[in-house]
Order: structure tokens, then C-alpha cells, then sequence
């Protein structure tokens, strides 16, 4: 959290900014329709935290972002400290992307061409699908002042132009996707509208279609669920028009805007329409009829599974989440299986489970440290398992303490 440190749980956070608001527990318990005594357990700890559609608003009330009561993460452990988002802020609010007109072209600059450029963004892709998070940070600034260079260079030349805009998109998809991932939800947005305006140029559908899912990540990450929900489904309407069933490109894409916008619904705790997307989902993963992944969307039949698991997470269902959440998902990319892992754990952990739940966070620790460390619901689980288990020096719980410091959950 910006201005608060990681060790604090939610309880904890949601107190700071109620006392910085000057309101006491009473008020703001009345906001938003519960009890005192209810508030007053939740900043304590002495309950489990509200669910998302709840933190979202009491987020709105206070009058800070989602995040800022979630907690920040923080990419501190990499060994190189590939962390340099301000440096993404930068490129993303370069003063030379507010008007073409005013700076015009840089005469002695070089344009690149698009296609090498795309190596380079895939890679990156790669990158963020194996939980290299630090690799996709350093990289990003870079990127980013090229994907401008590529803007310029459609302006100026019409033979590759669709090209230059597509790998633009591809680009700021990717800083979205990455920026909302590690809580910089600001700038994830920002990014979002450059992805989905540069898609917009480039004139093929399935770049468009893709660009909409940063646009879902951007909205959930700022707790805007009603957006989320709205653009999934104008997308998912537009590309059902524009593609033929067959394209297993566009089942990919169209499957993941249904999961991204059923996550959306039930973070607005709407089962039915979460359901329904759900199942839409899952007749188009069974007409793929396998796991793959293009346009790196992870889509097949286990995705779906995994998304149905996490959204009955989002609803309070934890019963069916320890009853149904232990699935291979050793052949899916690792921040898609390392995300279910956190899930599960959660899921666990809120079951009284603590051994088991442990042993989901050290298995996706060694599948990438910097998911499983820079993750807030990660600490907050963490917490929950040394109340569970006071430490005590060569026990288990001592091993939980030991990576609740490495993932700063405590002190």
C-alpha cells in the first residue's frame, strides 16, 4: 500500500482510512448497512475480511482506490530488483503522446518496423505467462517508446500500417494486464484505453478482441464491476459478429471475455449471470475441445475450471472450492496455475485447513516466487494461518512465519 506497510492486514487498513476520514465505526458500519460490532471485528481481525464487492465499497466511501485497502504488491525480492514501474509511468505519460500536432515527428529518429517489434512483445508475453513479472517490468519502458514509434510510423506510411497499430495494442495490452497484476491500477487503466484505441486502428477483430480483455483487467483492478461486466459483454457481442465458430483464435478470445466478464458479475455477487457466462464459456472451451493457448489466453476446458473455482471463492462458496479445487494444472501456464494455487489456498485456510493450505503456497512459492510474494491476498492468508497456529520455535508454524517475512504479510 502506498503509504501504509504490507504487514498491515485489511482490517487494519480499512481503520487507518476510516480514522484519516474522520469517521467513527458507527457512520461508517451505516454506509454500508451493517453493524458496528460487525466493522469493529473486521478491523480487529477477529472476523474473516468482507468479500471484494463489499471492500469495493467501502473503497468508494473513503474515497481511495480498491488497492489501497487490498494492499500494494511489491517487486522487491527479484534478485536484479527488476522493479522499476516508475519508469513505466513515464513512458506511458510521455508529454510526446499528448498531441501529435504540437511535438510532430522527430525528424533523426529511426521508425522500427513492426515485426521485430513483435518478437519482442510476445517474449515479454512469455515472460508474464511464466511469472517473470520483474523480466516484464524492465522490459515494458522500452517497449512501450517503441509501440509510440510504431504509432508514428502508421501515420506516415500505409503498407504496414494495420501492423504497426496490431503490435502497438499487443504492447499496451501487455502493460495493462502487468500494471494490474502488481496493483498499479491507475496507470493500468490508462494503459487499457491505449491498447483498445490502438486496436481500434488496426482493424482486424481479433486484435480488438483481445485488447478488450485489458480493458476487463483495468476495471476489475479499480473495483469498477459494472464496466467490467458491461464491456465483456459488448465484446463478446461484437466478435460473435465479426468471426466465424471455427477460428479457434476467436473461440480463445471470445471464451476468456465471457470468463473475465463472469469474474466481473460475481464480484457484483450476480450468481445467475455468472453462471450463464460461465457456461457460455465452457460450450466454447468444448468446441475447442483442449487446452491452448493463443493469444496467450491459457483457454480450454481447465481454465474454465479454474475460473468457476475462483469465482465461488468471490461468493463465499468456500465449501466447493475445498471440495473440488485440487486439479492438475501442472500443464497450464504458471500464472494462470500459480493464481488457482493462491485461490486454493485461500480457500483452505478460510476452511481450517492449515497444513493443506500451506502446502499450496510453498508449491506455487517454487513455481514463481514473485506471484506468491508480491501478492496481497497471499499476506492475507498468511496472517490468517499464524493466528491459526501461534509460532513455535521447529514447528510448522514456524516455517509459515518464515515465509510471511519473505512475503512481507509481518514485520
Amino acid at each position: 500500500m502506498r503509504g501504509l506497510g504490507d504487514h498491515l492486514s485489511i482490517g487494519e487498513r480499512i481503520a487507518f482510512y476510516r480514522r484519516r476520514r474522520g469517521h467513527t465505526q458507527e457512520v461508517l458500519a451505516g454506509l454500508v448497512g451493517r453493524s458496528t460490532d460487525w466493522l469493529a471485528k473486521i478491523e480487529r481481525g477477529s472476523r474473516n475480511p468482507p468479500r471484494v464487492d463489499m471492500l469495493a465499497e467501502l473503497a468508494r466511501i473513503l474515497r481511495v482506490p480498491l488497492g489501497d485497502l487490498l494492499g500494494q504488491t511489491v517487486l522487491m525480492e527479484d534478485e536484479r530488483q527488476q522493479d522499476d514501474v516508475p519508469a513505466v509511468r513515464d513512458a506511458l505519460m510521455s508529454p510526446r503522446r499528448l498531441s501529435r500536432l504540437l511535438f510532430g515527428p522527430e525528424a533523426e529518429t529511426q521508425l522500427p518496423t513492426p515485426a521485430p517489434v513483435a518478437v519482442r512483445v510476445e517474449q515479454s508475453w512469455n515472460d508474464y505467462q511464466g511469472g517473470r513479472l520483474g523480466s516484464v517490468i524492465a522490459a515494458l519502458p522500452g517497449l512501450l517508446q517503441t509501440a509510440q514509434e510504431l504509432e508514428e510510423r502508421a501515420t506516415r506510411r500505409g503498407e504496414d500500417r494495420g501492423d504497426c497499430w496490431a503490435v502497438s495494442a499487443r504492447t499496451h495490452h501487455l502493460a495493462a494486464t502487468t500494471l494490474a497484476k502488481i496493483g498499479e491500477s491507475d496507470i493500468s487503466w490508462l494503459a487499457a484505453e491505449r491498447a483498445m484505441r490502438a486496436a481500434d486502428e488496426s482493424d482486424n477483430p481479433l486484435v480488438l478482441a483481445s485488447a478488450a480483455r485489458s480493458g476487463t483487467h483495468a476495471l476489475l483492478a479499480n473495483g469498477r464491476y459494472d464496466d467490467a461486466l458491461e464491456l465483456g459483454n459488448t465484446a463478446a457481442a461484437w466478435l460473435s459478429s465479426q468471426v466465424t465458430e471455427q477460428d479457434p483464435e476467436a473461440l480463445s478470445l471470445l471464451g476468456m471475455i465471457h470468463l473475465r466478464a463472469a469474474v466481473a458479475a460475481a464480484r457484483h455477487q450476480d450468481r445467475s449471470i455468472a453462471n450463464g457466462l460461465l457456461d457460455r464459456a465452457e460450450e466454447l472451451a468444448d468446441d475447442l475441445g483442449s487446452d491452448e493457448n493463443y493469444w496467450q489466453t491459457g483457454f480450454g476446458p481447465t481454465n474454465v475450471v479454474l475460473h468457476r473455482l475462483s469465482i465461488e471463492l468471490d461468493l463465499d462458496n468456500i465449501a466447493y472450492v475445498v471440495e473440488n479445487g485440487r486439479i492438475n494444472v501442472d500443464h497450464m501456464p504458471q500464472e494462470r496455475s500459480v493464481s488457482h494455487r493462491i485461490d486454493y489456498a485461500r480457500a483452505l485456510s478460510l476452511a481450517g485447513q492449515s497444513d493443506e493450505s500451506f502446502a499450496e503456497l510453498r508449491t506455487a512459492e517454487r513455481t514463481s516466487p514473485q506471484l506468491v510474494r508480491n501478492n496481497p491476498r497471499v499476506r492475507e492468508t498468511l496472517r490468517d494461518l499464524i493466528k491459526q497456529a501461534p509460532v513455535s520455535s521447529g514447528s510448522r508454524s514456524s516455517e509459515v512465519f518464515v515465509m510471511a517475512q519473505r512475503c512481507k504479510a509481518v514485520q
